[in-house]
This record gives structure tokens, sequence and C-alpha cells, in this order.
């Protein structure tokens, strides 16, 4: 057997930026199968189509490895975006399993490997940087015109990452990490001293920036996010300071607008060591799974009281997304993918892989 027949029948490693293409019909959250970014066990990347069991529906290789994707409403359309400094976004048809666009993010400037559509799915909006200033922007890109650039909207910091819509279609919220990179450094951090992060709101139409919240730390990089259908969001940090301090590494944005940090006990937080991944909310209960690969842990959250349900062990805790049944699919770092639900004591393996997840299941 060829080393693609073997990756074909055992899917490797699966880099965590999945999405299920069940999403592509509206209100329906079951997830049958997943859409994911690969890297094989030789570095090589892929985008891939993966059963819960871990069969692969269908796999194409790309040039860079991949972070999050994002689904187009009313459409069999899946985009993938290139992770952190890549420089592409793959638009997938779902139908052929085939790659129907190469979108470049354009000279001088690389993506942050998030974005999201507009409930109608014409407009796709993309975290980005541009080099010559190092300004984080969203970049608009119309679909129904081949996903042709359109506009940039400036957000008055650095490095944007996950962006969500909000409920009322007009509004994204935006997890602004603060870092300064560059593609001729790679990923290494360039204004650590000087970060300045923040959960934003951005109204999608004219790019006013409607708030913009500090974490208590200014080197606590607001990362990923969740939306719930009542517009409450709930974001993870990565503290990029000293490794003997403790910071909350949860935010919470409710419904009214007010902003607050989620502190739990600090032992439990000091094993996490100091980063969070992925955040999803479950659209059955009032539960929020974190994942924190460097602590091998979920945590459920109690996302009104903002207080904790559970705390499992799960090794390189990675992608998370609900289930459609009030629990949440987790991908593993080392290859696992997980159901958990809260009154399970553990999680329950569903799949073992011989490859690495990525960050998100989207």
């Amino acid at each position: 057997m060829h080393r693609r027949q073997v990756l074909k029948a055992g899917l490797g490693s699966v880099a965590m930026a999945l999405t299920p293409l069940s999403w592509a019909l509206p209100a329906r959250e079951e997830a049958a199968w997943l859409f994911s970014a690969v890297d094989d066990p030789s570095g090589a990347h892929y985008i891939a189509g993966v059963a819960l069991d871990g069969q692969t529906r269908f796999m194409i290789e790309v040039p860079e490895r991949c972070h999050g994707g994002c689904l187009r409403p009313d459409s069999r359309q899946a985009v993938l975006f290139a992770r952190r400094p890549g420089t592409r976004m793959y638009v997938i048809d779902g139908d052929s399993r085939q790659l129907a666009h190469t979108i470049a993010a354009g000279k001088g400037y690389h993506f942050y490997g998030h974005g999201v559509f507009d409930l109608s799915g014409r407009y796709l909006y993309v975290t980005a940087n541009r080099l010559e200033d190092s300004a984080g922007l969203v970049r608009v890109y119309d679909a129904a015109n081949a996903y042709a650039h359109v506009r940039d909207m400036p957000l008055d910091g650095i490095g944007p990452h996950e962006l969500k819509l909000m409920p009322d279609g007009d509004t994204l919220v935006i997890g602004l990490g603060g870092i300064q990179t560059h593609p001729d450094y790679g990923r290494v951090k360039l204004n650590l001293d000087t970060m300045a992060p923040a959960l934003m709101l951005l109204d999608r139409h004219s790019g006013e920036i409607l708030a913009r919240h500090e974490p208590s730390h200014h080197q606590l990089s607001c990362r990923h996010l969740d939306v719930a259908a009542d517009g409450a969001v709930i974001a993870g940090y990565q503290f990029e300071g000293p490794e003997w301090e403790i910071h909350p590494l949860t935010c919470r944005l409710d419904s009214d607008g007010h902003f607050s940090e989620l502190t739990l006990d600090d032992e439990l937080t000091a094993s996490l060591n100091h980063y969070t991944a992925s955040v999803a909310f479950s659209r059955v209960s009032g539960n929020v799974l974190v994942t924190a690969p460097r602590g091998n842990r979920v945590l459920l959250l109690d996302a009104a009281q903002g207080t904790l349900v559970a705390s499992l062990a799960l090794p390189d805790a990675a992608g998370a997304r609900c289930d459609g049944n009030g629990g949440f699919l987790v991908s593993s770092g080392q290859g696992g993918l997980y159901r958990v639900t809260p009154d399970l004591a553990m999680p329950e393996l569903l799949a073992s892989l011989e490859l690495r997840w990525d960050n998100h299941l989207t």
C-alpha cells in the first residue's frame, strides 16, 4: 500500500480546523461528518472530509498548513484559511469534493486563519494583516463574484484572529490578539511588551468599531470565541507574560453588552499553562466548552453564571464544537476525536487517528 493510500485509510494528521458539512443546512447542528485541514506524517498539507468514525471521504493537497474554516450559507461551499502567516484561502465544492477557488491575500498581506460569512452567504469577512504597518484588518470578499476582494475595514489594532457574526446579522465580534508578526520572521512575536489586545464589535456594513473591551492584562491575547443564540460571547485568552503569573483565561460579553472575565481556581488556571484553544457554545444547554491543549484538559462552564461545571482530562485537547444533542465534539492533537457531555465522567473516544488535529472544529 502506497503512503497516500495509507493516509486515506487511516487519516494520519488532521489539523484542528474542522467544519461539519451538515452546517450548510440552516438550523441543522448534528455533525455526521467533518470537513478538515490535514497534515500527514511527512508534513504535507491537505484538506479532507472526515466521518466521525475516522473514515476519510476525500483529500485535497494544499501548499500550506490551514487553520479555521467556515461554510457558506445556502451553498455547498466551504472555505478553509491558511494558518498565520499564510497567504491563501481555499474554497471547496462539497458536492464535487474539489477545490473551486484559491484566493490569495495579495502582496503585502497575510491571513490569520479565520473568516465568517454574512447570513446571505454573499460576503465573506476575513481577518488579515497589512505588513507595511502591521495594521489589523477585516477584508471583505464577494462570494457571488468569484470571491473578489471588495474592501478593507481597519480595526485600529494588531493581530485580529477569530471572528463570528452576531445574531443580529449586522455585527462582527472579533478577538484582537494584539501580537505583531511578519512573514520574514515566521511566527515570532515581535511586540510582547506593547501588546494591546481586545474583544471588539464591528459594524460589518460601515466598518464602525462599536465596542472595544480590553483584558485585565495587556499580555492576555484574545484569540478564539463563540457566540450564543442570545448574543452572549465567550472568548479565550493566551497569556504571553511571565510563566509564574496567573491570570483569567476566559472572558464574557453578556447579551446586554457587559464585559467581564471568568475567574477559576488558581490551581486549575495554572494547570492550563496560559493557553486556551477553542470555544464552543452548546445549542441545547447553557454550557460552553473551552479546550486547553497545553493543560491536556477541557473545561465545561455555565455560560450565564461563569462558573465551572466540569474539568476533564483530554490529551492535547484542541478543536471543539457542539454536537447538536447537548454535548460537544472535541479533537485531540494526538489523533483522537471525542464526545464530551456534562453527564460523562470522562470524554468518550469516537475515533483514533494516526495524525494530529489542529485547533478548530467549526
